[in-house]
């Protein structure tokens, strides 16, 4: 089914598959078939070890159907999630298609009552939630840098202003 080495998925996204497909009523369709071929052969990863080139669950992907150009979208878990036209819902072929996919592999996708697959290509993840939290960790875990500053070690100027050659004694003296 797949042209790559397989479907990767984080921990959270398979318990998000395994309650999809509690909820089938009708195991005999070509969704629920792909489901349970992701289900079985998946390889799970934790958030932190999942590379960011694998389309997850709230990815935003850019994929090619056969020919047709490049399409981005937002892979949700959700249908009422997203603008329309902007997401590509997990409850859809293509949606459960792309995941777990990693940039570069294909599947092939025969829907319901066709007998042509239609095969998808992941080009790109533009956006991973898991990478962007690493980068975050990252960014929060490292030293803030220091910047040298010259004449550190001169003398600061006074405050006060200079007294010297003023024979005027100020008002204590009268």
């Amino acid at each position: 089914m797949w042209t790559g080495k397989g479907c990767i998925l984080t921990f959270s996204d398979f318990t998000i598959l395994e309650q999809l497909q509690r909820n089938i009523t009708d195991r005999r369709t070509a969704f629920a078939r792909l489901l349970e071929h992701k289900l079985e052969n998946a390889e799970l990863m934790t958030r932190e070890d999942i590379p960011p080139i694998v389309a997850t669950l709230n990815s935003r992907v850019r994929y090619r159907i056969g020919d047709a150009d490049s399409q981005v979208r937002l892979l949700t878990p959700d249908p009422t999630q997203g603008m329309v036209g902007l997401s590509l819902p997990l409850t859809t072929m293509r949606g459960m298609g792309l995941l777990g996919l990693a940039e570069g592999e294909a599947i092939a996708l025969l829907r319901d009552g066709e007998t042509t697959p239609e095969r998808i290509a992941l080009e790109g993840v533009l956006y991973q939630p898991e990478a962007a939290l690493r980068k975050m960790a990252e960014r929060a875990n490292t030293r803030p840098a220091l910047r040298l500053v010259h004449d550190a070690g001169a003398p600061m100027p006074s405050l006060r202003p200079d007294l010297a050659g003023d024979d005027d004694p100020g008002p204590s003296a009268a």
